[in-house]
């Protein structure tokens, strides 16, 4: 296992630095400016020949006046150092303002993708256990609309169904203000509250994915040998789907579970904005509207090193599931 995984970290260097130049260049290529947009906020935007003098000084001071392979050189530089910079934007080191929104994109996205996997994988089974019944019908038509759902559209339905409407959750945001000074547990059910429809909006299309994929994998194996010769040797059907069909099936379902991971990513963007969720997606909403690259680039390389150990832990858990799945070769 050590070789393995010494050999996976030394295949995510060149990884790594593919990602950092392409996201620059990509970003680079981006219309906007920095430096406009913050003389813009600070009332200088309309003030003729002064407005270029004092846009060229914000230039100078952010570094945009460099070439773009000397800017590209000096992010490098800092990467290596584990530096993510400063964002000029919000006044404050990249390390702190990422690291104060983590917890929430963290809270949101595993909650969704363990409200997903683990729904989505016992519909699968339910439904390969009764192919073409009414309960297979009713859930592939259910998952079917919810895959076809747009993250957006289903997030603002939410809102305005269960939130203005009924007014059964918040609108948005992480908790209410004070909720702090109730004790623990109130401001801990307050975030749960808080947590209901961003994780119903982000969860729904994986549910649905995960709950196919589940269905397909099942009868699949449930045609093979080894669980007719379970069922021959007089095990219970329950034992025969949980310890012998399912254990096969789920294999495939970690492996879309990496590769979904970035969507997962890439949805959280939408949700925390639309719900004013504190996390890095609406960090990542306000670099973009500020043309922060500094901070860009840092959300962009973290969310890259993340799916990459995402995938390291699923290839290692699906070994450890999987007897013929050799690692030291």
């Amino acid at each position: 296992m050590g070789p393995y995984i010494r050999r996976r970290l030394l295949q995510f260097i060149p990884i790594a630095f593919s990602i950092c130049v392409l996201n620059f260049l990509l970003i680079q290529l981006a219309p906007g400016d920095l430096a406009e947009i913050v003389a813009g906020e600070t009332g200088q935007g309309d003030a003729g020949a002064d407005n270029a003098a004092y846009v060229a000084e914000l230039r100078k001071s952010f570094g945009l006046d460099q070439p773009a392979w000397m800017r590209l050189l000096a992010y490098l530089g800092r990467l290596a150092r584990f530096d993510l910079g400063y964002s000029h934007r919000f006044g404050a080191p990249v390390a702190e303002l990422v690291g104060a929104r983590i917890g929430a994109s963290a809270l949101l996205g595993l909650s969704s993708l363990a409200i997903a996997v683990v729904g989505g994988v016992l519909l699968g089974v339910l439904c390969a256990r009764r192919r073409n019944g009414r309960l297979d019908r009713l859930v592939s038509a259910l998952m079917a609309l919810c895959y076809s759902v747009p993250v957006f559209w289903l997030a603002l339905m939410l809102v305005v169904a269960f939130a203005v409407k009924l007014q059964w959750f918040p609108v948005g945001g992480m908790q209410e203000v004070g909720i702090e000074a109730q004790g623990r547990w109130a401001q801990v059910r307050d975030v749960l509250w808080h947590l209901v429809l961003p994780v119903a909006t982000l969860s729904v299309y994986s549910l649905a994915v995960y709950a196919r994929f589940t269905r397909a994998s099942m009868l699949d194996a449930l045609q093979e040998d080894y669980v007719r010769t379970a069922r021959a040797k007089g095990l219970s059907e329950a034992a025969v789907l949980l310890r012998h069909a399912l254990r096969n099936a789920v294999l495939p379902v970690l492996t879309l579970v990496g590769a979904h991971f970035g969507e997962l990513l890439a949805g959280s963007i939408v949700v925390e904005t639309v719900f004013s969720w504190p996390g890095l997606g609406k960090l990542t909403y306000d670099a973009v509207l500020g043309r922060d690259t500094s901070l860009l680039l840092s959300i962009l390389f973290l969310s890259s090193m993340l799916v990459l150990a995402t995938s390291l832990a699923l290839d290692i858990l699906t070994a450890r599931l999987d007897p013929r799945i050799d690692l030291q070769r």
